[in-house]
């Protein structure tokens, strides 16, 4: 074996003889095989309080460690591996003495259900004999590994516990008292040690030194914790007390054929114990509520609660059941559907747990070597010894229908409480309730009584730590007990901490408690391609996106890709949403926690995909693009259409309605573009966009998509790409009345049109100009401007600009009292409206003829009376907005053609 953790650190051929290299190699060693991050590494090493260099220094204990990891790698291959959040060490199954000690307590662990003591004793010695000491010894340990030496000294008391139980079961009570002794008096807590020491001296004829043992445990658990010995301790002793014959060892020709034990008449009750702090869940309390209420009335029977992990399940079955106690008599049982791995119980490991349970929480034995289940099938028995009995049984964190049929189908009369990250929906006779993330309020509850006076002193940060955590409840309970227990951090510094998606969860870790390993137990559980699509999903915008977002990013058909997120949606890795109010598609979204999770396993992004994504968004802007404002776009470059996406039916016959939905979606679209440095798909992503950002008067989300796109065309010395977004800026500096911004850009779009040859991006920025020039009064330059658009668009067969400058011209021609002249420009302007076929244009056209045209300036009789002027189809130009500074409206004129 390579690699020792079961005792002293150790490492063959040399282990690093520094500290802290040798406590990096620990970490890494506990959580083989696993991604452990950097910043759990940095924790591990210096605490709360890392220096400025940590990450450096890190790099140079990897470093080091790599150089002696390879000179004893037997293949040459380096085990220690880079992989983003942090580093993975790759170990074999024989190579570290951890994994081989699990695969032995497993073995074990399935020999002792089988009934085969011999074999379980042997393997378990097997897996004893690996310890040289204390876990992960001769080292100092910071916060992840004295969690893992908690854990992993557990497990070998766990294991102990059972090889001296086969060894009862084989009649060796004589050799383990000694042992047994000797464990006792290093453990005076461990109530079964105890019960194990007290059978083997009854069994040797030693009864009153059985019940000493009894009464010097219940000194020790009085003195130290102020309690009694529990119910199997209890019950063992009133077993010695009565000299019960079924506890003498039967002899293995006998063992089978033993008398069985009968039921218990005592109540078991066996839940875990309340949390002070839960906080609201008032709905779903209620309903539980009603459903035990009218237990034993109704046919309903079973309750089913799911919803994703860390949400807060187990919290509210196990109140309820705490609740309930009146209402089953027969006893209350708590019973986790998961072994100490993480790994689902077989349907018929449930069931044997579930009669130790109801045999005082014992062993079906209690080491008496008595076979408690004889030949009668586990299920047949549990039915047996539930009939008739009004009892609660709380089953937490099941994984599938499967695992219940069986379980649910030998407790006929027993109520039973479910817990699961997905709805069990076969199971038709259950009634399912959902839990969900605390809404603000709750969160923000649940967060002053968990941090409690550091928390109350930093209430103002308190929505932030909610939203940033997703108000998920084990995230809050994290973050509160992360901020009580470091006196030297204020509210702020834990929202710093959580500020960046792609570490957050690194954040949100203290002792035990880990978000990530919450949420990562449900991702494990996926398939291969389910895996792939939660990681690549991670990607797509936010805060929802459409199914053409998941066809892209997964380089798939619509079929496939709705299959991926709706597997995702049915394993609570995913939400499906819909866009009320606009077009009631469905939609989907990440909780804050699970895409950051995506993001992580992702590492270092997927360029492909997000080329994919930004293309898809592209092709289908400008579809609904052209429908919205047909003839608008100064198509900057030719983009292919990923596979799967045809843009017609995705965006429909409503261009208005799509662009809604994909709004917030297409500025995050235009962000990662920019981000991967995607200059042209950014550029065209923001182009496509403009007329729907003009027409909605979306002047924030223009703003940002269009620096972010100039950016991008400057980058990429996309000289054209830069002038179709300067012209959309100076358009928008044209409706913030910010003039001179205005023709600033206008004019410079205007010279890098100009020297491409793009005659129809000349018109238009002339026309801006023209307008700018209008809208202060300045009628002649205004004339001369809109002129030279004329013959610009029409040269560029542009329909678009020729409106545009033919209604300028009508316009200008009316105010200076040539009504004639007007009303033929008006003629023109419809013409070349209907040739656009944009029915804004063409209505707005309308507009005009039917007002006459009159111009409100400031020497206009209509400007007195407050009249207004539509500039542009559906931008007004009111009276307020004619008192600019006449000054700089001719500076603006001056010499500027």
């Amino acid at each position: 074996m390579r690699f020792r953790v079961l005792g002293p650190i150790r490492m063959a051929p040399v282990t690093p003889s520094a500290a802290k290299p040798r406590a990096v190699l620990a970490t890494l060693l506990t959580q083989a095989n696993s991604i452990v991050s950097t910043h759990t590494l940095i924790d591990e090493l210096w605490g709360t309080e890392p220096p400025r260099t940590a990450t450096t220094t890190l790099q140079v204990y990897v470093s080091q460690l790599r150089k002696d990891l390879l000179s004893g790698a037997p293949d040459g291959k380096q085990p220690l591996l880079t992989r983003p959040p942090g580093y993975l060490l790759q170990v074999g199954q024989d190579d570290l003495d951890l994994l081989v000690f699990e695969a032995l307590r497993e073995h074990g662990r399935a020999a002792h259900a089988r009934k085969e003591y011999a074999e379980a004793s042997a393997v378990l010695s097997r897996a004893l004999a690996l310890w040289t000491g204390p876990a992960l010894s001769g080292i100092a340990h910071g916060s992840a590994l004295e969690s893992s030496a908690i854990r992993l000294d557990e497990l070998r008391t766990e294991v102990l516990e059972q090889r001296i139980g086969a060894d009862l079961y084989l009649g060796r009570h004589q050799e383990l008292i000694g042992e047994l002794r000797s464990l006792v008096h290093d453990q005076p807590l461990r109530e079964t040690l105890h019960c194990h020491l007290m059978v083997a001296l009854y069994r040797s004829g030693r009864q009153s030194d059985a019940l000493k043992v009894y009464r010097q445990a219940r000194l020790a658990l009085v003195s130290e914790l102020g309690v009694e010995p529990g119910p199997v301790m209890s019950r063992l002793h009133k077993r010695i007390l009565a000299g019960d014959p079924r506890l003498a060892w039967a002899g293995d020709e006998q063992r089978t054929t033993a008398v069985r034990p009968a039921a218990p008449q005592d109540t078991p009750t066996l839940l875990p114990p309340l949390i002070p702090d839960f906080t609201g869940r008032s709905a779903q309390l209620s309903v539980g509520r009603r459903f035990l209420d009218a237990a034993g009335t109704t046919a309903e029977r079973i309750l089913a609660v799911s919803g994703r992990p860390g949400v807060g399940k187990t919290v509210l079955v196990t109140r309820l059941a705490h609740e309930a106690d009146e209402h089953f008599p027969d006893g209350r049982v708590f019973l986790r559907l998961r072994n100490a791995s993480g790994k689902p119980l077989a349907p018929q490991d449930v069931v044997g747990a579930l009669l130790q349970r109801l045999n005082d929480g014992a062993p079906t034995s209690d080491g008496t070597g008595h076979d408690a289940l004889g030949d009668v099938p586990p299920e047949n028995l549990l039915r047996k010894r539930t009939a008739g009995r009004k009892m609660l049984f709380v089953l937490d964190d099941a994984v599938s229908e499967a695992q219940m049929r069986s379980v649910l189908s030998a407790l006929p009369d027993s109520t039973v409480v479910l817990t699961s990250r997905h709805p069990l929906s076969a199971i038709g006779e259950a009634r399912h309730v959902v839990l969900d993330v605390f809404d603000a309020a709750e969160a923000r509850a649940f967060l002053l009584r968990c941090g409690g006076a550091r928390i109350q002193a930093g209430q103002d940060a308190c929505a932030e730590i909610a939203r940033l955590c997703g108000h998920l409840p084990l995230a809050l309970r994290i973050a509160a007990a992360g901020l009580a227990s470091r006196p030297h951090w204020t509210a702020r510094d834990v929202v710093r901490r959580l500020a960046d998606d792609r570490t957050r969860l690194s954040a949100l870790t203290l002792g035990d408690l880990d978000v990530r390993s919450s949420l990562l137990a449900a991702y494990e559980e996926m398939g291969a391609p389910e895996r792939h699509a939660f990681r690549l999903l991670g990607l797509a915008p936010q805060p929802t996106f459409a199914p053409w977002s998941a066809v892209a990013l997964l380089g798939t058909n619509m079929p496939g890709a709705e299959q991926s997120v709706e597997e995702l949606v049915r394993a609570q890795l995913l939400e499906a949403r819909t866009a009320a109010g606009r077009s009631a598609r469905t939609r989907y979204g990440f909780h804050p926690l699970l895409r950051s999770l995506s993001l992580e396993l992702l590492g270092n992004g997927s360029p492909k995909a997000t080329e994919r994504l930004c293309q898809a968004c592209t092709v289908l802007a400008r579809t609904a693009d052209a429908l919205l404002t047909p003839g608008r776009d100064l198509r900057v470059h030719a983009v292919a259409t990923p596979t799967g996406i045809d843009p017609a039916p995705l965006v429909g016959p409503a261009p208005l309605l799509w662009f809604q939905d994909e709004a917030k979606g297409i500025l995050e679209i235009v962000r990662q573009a920019h981000a991967v440095e995607l200059w042209q798909l950014c550029v065209s992503i923001a182009s496509a966009a403009t007329g729907f950002y003009e027409a909605t008067a979306r002047w924030e989300e223009w703003e940002q998509s269009h620096r972010l796109a100039l950016e991008a065309a400057r980058r990429s010395t996309d000289e054209h790409g830069e002038a179709v977004v300067v012209l959309a800026l100076a358009d928008l500096d044209w409706q913030r009345h910010c003039l001179r911004a205005a023709v600033d850009r206008y004019r410079n779009a205007r010279r890098l049109f100009t020297r491409h040859g793009d005659r129809a991006g000349e018109a238009r920025c002339l026309c801006g100009e023209a307008d700018v020039a209008l809208s202060l009064g300045l009628l002649d330059h205004a004339e001369r401007r809109y002129s030279g658009a004329l013959s610009a668009a029409r040269t560029a067969a542009d329909a678009r600009a020729t409106a545009h400058a033919l209604r300028g011209l009508a316009l200008t021609a009316q105010a200076q009292g040539r009504d004639a002249e007007a009303r033929h420009y008006l003629a023109d302007c419809s013409a070349a409206a209907r040739e656009t076929g944009d029915r804004r244009w063409q209505e707005h056209t309308v507009r005009l003829t039917e007002a006459g045209g009159a111009l409100p300036d400031a020497r206009h009789p209509a400007f007195a009376a407050g009249g207004h002027l539509e500039m542009r189809p559906g931008v007004w130009l009111v009276p307020a907005d004619l008192r600019q500074d006449e000054e700089d409206g001719h500076d603006l004129a001056v010499g500027r053609r």
